[in-house]
């Protein structure tokens, strides 16, 4: 399969529900395969990111990459303060109820790790199946405060652009954290972050989106990481940590601690990335495949 098929699905709101898109990749010759492989990705990105890392994985799994409410073809939420992590794991929750995998996987980006550590950690959730083995990529319970100020300064500023390659340009100079890639490979991340608009395009996701970043101070990060390690130490999936050796988001500390405590995570770093490894390259992509398929 060289391009996934899109599906959506209703998710309950107190708002009469919205519609919650994935994609989905399927090599393995079962239309219905019980491994399921669920990718999420992070804040202001959408499910084609993982086009790469699917590709190399379909043939082993069904593999379904989201669009979060809010993102890609996924609707905006009516009620802006629902763009957070409780709501996003119960729309993923929704979303494992119609898959019926038998077995399940659970990679996720930065805030896609968030909501993987709130489904995998949070006990008494209704969930088909455990999640077997989590990937997080470059996330932990400790976010740092400094990385969230930076996101801060461009997140909910969707633009407008003449074309394409423009807005390909200006996501790179706000994402020199993703480290290196080709023209073509930026190219195939940046084609699906658009959508046409007068003539020209926009980012893809709902400016409200942002509106938690206006408020983050040192306390409430503080607050959260208490949170944050009591759902990372009662995750029991076998769990990979990557994480980029430059990433300001996720310290060398907090890695550590992680390889120590809760699941104990295999801790794997790449060189010359921050935050955060698109898994687009091929020994990212290999690390991921050989955990989920060794």
């Amino acid at each position: 399969m060289t391009e996934p098929r899109l599906h959506h699905i209703t998710c309950p709101d107190a708002h009469g529900g919205h519609r919650m898109a994935y994609w989905e990749w399927n090599a393995t010759g079962l239309p219905h395969h019980p491994h399921v492989v669920v990718c999420v990705h992070g804040l202001s990105r959408q499910g084609r990111d993982f086009d790469t890392l699917a590709r190399a994985l379909s043939t082993h799994a069904r593999v379904v990459s989201v669009d979060v409410a809010g993102r890609g073809q996924s609707d905006w939420l009516k009620d802006p303060a629902a763009y957070q992590v409780p709501t996003y794991a119960g729309d993923m929750l929704a979303v494992l109820a119609h898959l019926q995998p038998g077995t399940l996987d659970w990679v996720g980006t930065s805030m896609g790790g968030l909501i993987g550590m709130a489904v995998c950690g949070t006990p008494g959730l209704p969930l088909p199946v455990p999640v077997r083995k989590l990937v997080l990529n470059d996330v932990g319970p400790v976010l740092q405060l400094q990385a969230l100020q930076r996101i801060g300064t461009y997140i909910g500023k969707t633009g407008q652009f003449a074309t394409l390659q423009q807005a390909a340009d200006a996501l790179w100079a706000i994402s020199q954290g993703f480290g290196p890639h080709t023209p073509a490979q930026w190219l195939a991340l940046s084609t699906p972050m658009v959508k046409p608009r007068d003539g020209g395009v926009t980012l893809h996701y709902d400016p409200a989106i942002g509106e938690a970043f206006r408020h983050v101070t040192a306390e409430s990060v503080a607050q959260g990481e208490a949170a944050l390690w009591a759902l990372y130490d009662h995750i029991s999936a076998d769990t990979l940590l990557l994480r980029g050796a430059q990433s300001d988001l996720l310290s060398p500390e907090t890695a550590r601690a992680m390889a120590q405590r809760g699941p104990k995570a295999r801790l794997v770093e790449f060189a010359g990335v921050g935050h955060a490894p698109t898994l687009v390259a091929d020994d990212q992509v290999q690390v991921v495949k050989d955990f989920l398929f060794p």
